[in-house]
């Protein structure tokens, strides 16, 4: 699972849950901070004066509707895609003075380097629940706000919230292509990994179901 630093201020927190978590009714949130309703809902304005979260009514059956809080894209902004402009530009100068394979052939690179370090970070870990433990420590680590969580079916889901090279990503398939295969690789030859939501696409966030082969 997630683990969320503590220490951070309130209003920081209430952007980290609903990055998350994703949109959350008040008293959800209330009790994700570990506050009162007022004391969220105070934190909660505060943050929509400033543009970063936004509220939209919600109606349920019978009873009262109930306001439900989400980040605006200026709240979205505040987890860092990490150094976006400098990467499209490379992508874009690569593309064009170098040519689509020699993009692939940097992109391919990448992929190696990354691959090399994630197997010797999972390097010794035998059992499927920790090696997929070691690669959300080390996603966590690199800015993907990576969790897990087991089914009752034996599967496991690995949800990424966030993505730090989203731009580049959105720019060239090949970086969703080099991870999606970097999981499979550093998981296991037994293990079937399989991409069921995607933030480029338009997703909230990306999602892995991983499960032992029969």
């Amino acid at each position: 699972m997630f683990i969320m630093n503590n220490n951070l201020p309130d209003n920081e927190k209430s952007l980290w849950i609903l990055k998350t978590k994703g949109a959350l009714p008040l008293a959800a949130l209330a009790k994700e901070m570990g506050v009162t309703t007022e004391g969220a809902r105070f934190h909660l304005l505060k943050l929509a004066n400033e543009g970063l979260v936004e509220s939209t009514t919600e109606s349920k059956g019978r009873g009262r509707p109930q306001q439900i809080w989400a980040l605006t894209s200026k709240g979205q902004s505040r987890f860092p895609d990490t150094h976006a402009d400098l990467t499209v530009n490379l992508i874009r100068t690569i593309r064009e003075t170098l040519g689509e394979k020699a993009l692939e052939q940097v992109i391919k690179a990448n992929g190696e380097e990354i691959l090399d370090r994630y197997t010797q970070h999972l390097s010794g870990i035998r059992d499927l629940e920790p090696r997929i433990e070691a690669l959300v420590d080390i996603r966590q680590r690199e800015g993907y706000m990576a969790e897990y969580r087991s089914e009752a079916d034996g599967e496991y889901l690995f949800i990424e919230n966030h993505c730090p090279i989203c731009a580049a990503a959105s720019q060239c398939q090949g970086f969703c292509d080099n991870e999606l295969n970097t999981f499979r690789t550093v998981l296991g030859a037994q293990v079937t990994v399989d991409r069921i939501s995607h933030i480029v696409a338009g997703a909230r966030r990306c999602t892995y179901v991983i499960k032992q082969k029969e």
